[in-house]
């Protein structure tokens, strides 16, 4: 995978688009709510994408290492 993606959920995300990525699972207490548990990225404006932990740590960890490239 190239060093400017990462691969949240089946999605490969350009690290340059992504806002912020949550600290905390995310958790509403609606009954219809399907990303229960999930980790929150933002993406552009007002665009999310929810993930597993190891993809959130992933995402953050490409984040960093991109940083210091540049």
């Amino acid at each position: 995978m190239s060093a400017a993606l990462v691969l949240i959920d089946d999605k490969h995300v350009p690290l340059s688009r992504i806002v912020w990525v949550a600290d905390v699972p995310h958790f509403c207490g609606g009954d219809d709510c399907t990303v229960e548990g999930r980790y929150e990225v933002r993406v552009e404006a007002d665009d999310s994408l929810f993930c597993s932990r190891e993809e959130r740590d992933a995402a953050i960890e490409a984040i960093e290492e991109w940083h210091h490239r540049e």
